[in-house]
Parts: structure tokens; C-alpha cells; sequence
């Protein structure tokens, strides 16, 4: 595939996850969150199921115990990152969730640290006080309006940052990333199908209300924006993959605007920019580093 093309399905991705952040907010108007995320997931994982069956079956070794293991923790942390974004968007904006949950690429540095001792480039002690600086300001500049939503978010930015770690072992382990991800979609569905009964009541008609959401969420966020990025990313370097895929919250931020009409406050605007920058420099400067030290190296060898 060429490379532009690629780049082209990895922007598309970035901005259907970016605009889901306002589909699941709208959408939770007639359902509650757990309604929501075991009708979201349960249609993207069986929209996957077809291609994740032909995967496993085309790799024609049976998993061993330890490998259901590592899948089932994978699918318990994707369940609560799910959950926690869900729930936080019933009380904080999508502008906010978008920014929030892409912490991410800056805790997936320092849980490699904390759990596996892999010591992360000095550039993200850099980037953790740009982001916390820029989270203050997301919200105002001031702590009262940092609210559970936004701490919620800031939790589940913690599991999808374990997710990440966990899908890139589970797939190099494993060699089945797309079944992997089917099964991650139907695990958070049912788990939420069965925790329904104990905190909503939903109804068909609520449900059926939501269908536009449900729709997006489940077959464009959730099967489509995956599929293409696991094509897409084969094909662009992982820096400049990353670069785009962080771009997801200024989607977030935009459909916020065009669809739920959300306004940041004056300083928020500087606090999502300090975010973005953070995410892009950690993302980064350690590839442009490495990059220039082999360009060194080459250089004197000749």
C-alpha cells in the first residue's frame, strides 16, 4: 500500500475515535454508561468476530494456558478503561475526555518504568508537569472545576496506557492481534451486560433511540477505526503514526464544538495546546534522537 494512502486511513481513524468522544456523550441521553458500552461493544466485536476467526484459524496453533491468561487480563483491563471513560463523560465534557484520555501516551512511559524497570528518555519528566500543567488549565486555572468526570478520565487514561502495553505483548505473543481485539470488545460487552441489571434500567425504547450513536460507536470507532489502523500502521513509521493518532483529542475537541456546542474557557485553549505538545514531544523526540545518534554513527564509520 502507498505510504500517503496509508497515512490517509490512519487520519480517518484519528478522527472517527475523536468524534466518538461526542457520539458516546449524546448517546448516554437515553441509556446509561454501562448500557451503552455493552451495546457498543458487543456490535464491534461480533462486526471483527468473522476476521478475528479467520486470524486464529489461519495461524493454526492452539493458545497455551498462560496466553489465555495474559488475554484475559488484557480483557479486564480494556474492560475498566471502557467503563471509566463511560462513566466520565456522564459528568465531564467530550472536549476534556478527548485531552484526558490521551495521557495515555505519557503513563505507558512511566508504567514500563514502574513494572518493568525500562527506564523512559529523560524527555518525558519534561512532558508529565507540561501535561499536568496543561490539565490545570483545561479546566480554568482553577481546582474547583476539575471535577469526577475529569478524574475519571484521568484513571482510565492509567488502563488504556496498560491496555497498549498488554496488546503489543498479547500480539507479538501470541501472533493474533485482531482476535485479540475481538476479544476485548466482547469481554467489556458482556461484562457490562451482566453488571446492567445492578446500577441502570434500560429499555428497548432508550436503546433504540441511540441507534445513530450506538452505530457509530460500535461498527466506525470500534470495528472500522480498528481495522484500518492495524493496516494503516504497517505502513508509516511508528513516530509519525503517533503523531496522528494523538491528534484523536483535538477531534474530540472539535466535534464537541460542532455537535454538543462545548466552549473551552480562554485559558483552556493554552492548556490543550500544553497537553497536545506534551503528548507529540514524547512521542517524538526520543525517535529523533535515536535517529540522529545512528546518523552520527554511520557517519563515523565512513
Amino acid at each position: 500500500m502507498p505510504r500517503p494512502l496509508a497515512t490517509l486511513m490512519l487520519l480517518v481513524t484519528t478522527l472517527i475515535w475523536g468524534f466518538a468522544f461526542s457520539a458516546q456523550k449524546s448517546g448516554m441521553a437515553t441509556m446509561g454508561p454501562l448500557t451503552f458500552t455493552a451495546a457498543r461493544f458487543l456490535l464491534g466485536g461480533l462486526v471483527v468476530l468473522p476476521l478475528a476467526l479467520r486470524e486464529y484459524n489461519k495461524r493454526g496453533v492452539a493458545l497455551t494456558g498462560r496466553q489465555w491468561l495474559q488475554l484475559l487480563f488484557l480483557c479486564a483491563v480494556f474492560f475498566m478503561g471502557t467503563w471509566l471513560q463511560q462513566t466520565g463523560l456522564t459528568l465531564t465534557t467530550a472536549t476534556n475526555a478527548g485531552f484526558l484520555t490521551a495521557l495515555y501516551v505519557l503513563f505507558v512511559p512511566l508504567i514500563a518504568f514502574i513494572v518493568q524497570r525500562v527506564r523512559p528518555h529523560p524527555i518525558v519528566w519534561l512532558c508529565v508537569p507540561m501535561a499536568l500543567i496543561g490539565t490545570y488549565y483545561l479546566n480554568g486555572g482553577v481546582f474547583d472545576r476539575f471535577n469526577l468526570g475529569d478524574l475519571l478520565m484521568v484513571f482510565g487514561a492509567v488502563f488504556w496506557a496498560l491496555q497498549l502495553l498488554l496488546l503489543s505483548h498479547v500480539a507479538r505473543d501470541t501472533g493474533l492481534p485482531m482476535f485479540a481485539s475481538s476479544l476485548t470488545f466482547l469481554f467489556a460487552g458482556a461484562v457490562a451486560l451482566v453488571l446492567v441489571p445492578f446500577f441502570e434500567t434500560p429499555s428497548l425504547a432508550g436503546i433504540g433511540a441511540g441507534w445513530v450513536q450506538l452505530t457509530y460507536s460500535g461498527v466506525l470507532a470500534t470495528a472500522l477505526a480498528f481495522t484500518m489502523q492495524a493496516v494503516g500502521q504497517q505502513y508509516v513509521p511508528p513516530a509519525n503514526a503517533a503523531i496522528i493518532l494523538s491528534a484523536e483529542s483535538l477531534f474530540a475537541a472539535l466535534g464537541g464544538a460542532l455537535l454538543l456546542g462545548e466552549r473551552l474557557p480562554p485559558i483552556g485553549y493554552a492548556g490543550a495546546a500544553l497537553i497536545f505538545a506534551a503528548i507529540v514531544l514524547v512521542e517524538t523526540v526520543p525517535v529523533l534522537v535515536a535517529r540522529g545518534r545512528r546518523t552520527e554513527q554511520t557517519a563515523g564509520g565512513v
